[in-house]
């Protein structure tokens, strides 16, 4: 099963966590210094937050989280066939857990990832840059 992913980023993050908890009515799931996420199940979102990056203060990133490697062929097989051109990025620590992903710019710039996450790691938020489109 797919989740929707948005990742914004934030200037004030402790402020940012109290607003998304009292508007989701739960706690962030995973919680870092630097980083919080949800993974709701109604609606199915991974939504995180994060102060990371170059952009202003509520720029994001968007995507499609998968839950097995065949999900991510699958995607990355459906990128192909729609002929949109991707970059893939695999093994990378990103959001304090291990992922692979493949990424597509939409006309406007926008990034959007298809990604699957092994786990969660301790040494560090990882990577904040994109690969070149």
């Amino acid at each position: 099963m797919r989740r929707m992913h948005i990742g914004l980023q934030v200037d004030d993050l402790d402020e940012s966590i109290e607003f998304y908890t009292r508007l989701f009515g739960c706690e962030p799931t995973l919680q870092r210094p630097d980083y919080a996420k949800w993974m709701l199940d109604d609606p199915r979102v991974n939504f995180s937050l994060d102060t990371h990056g170059s952009g202003q203060p509520g720029s994001a990133h968007y995507g499609i989280q998968v839950e097995t490697p065949e999900e991510l062929a699958a995607m990355r097989d459906h990128i192909d066939a729609a002929d949109l051109p991707r970059s893939d990025q695999a093994d990378l620590v990103c959001g304090y857990q291990l992922q692979h992903k493949s990424w597509v710019t939409d006309p406007n710039g926008l990034w959007w990832e298809a990604f699957f996450t092994e786990g969660v790691v301790d040494e560090g938020y990882g990577t904040a840059e994109m690969p070149d489109p």
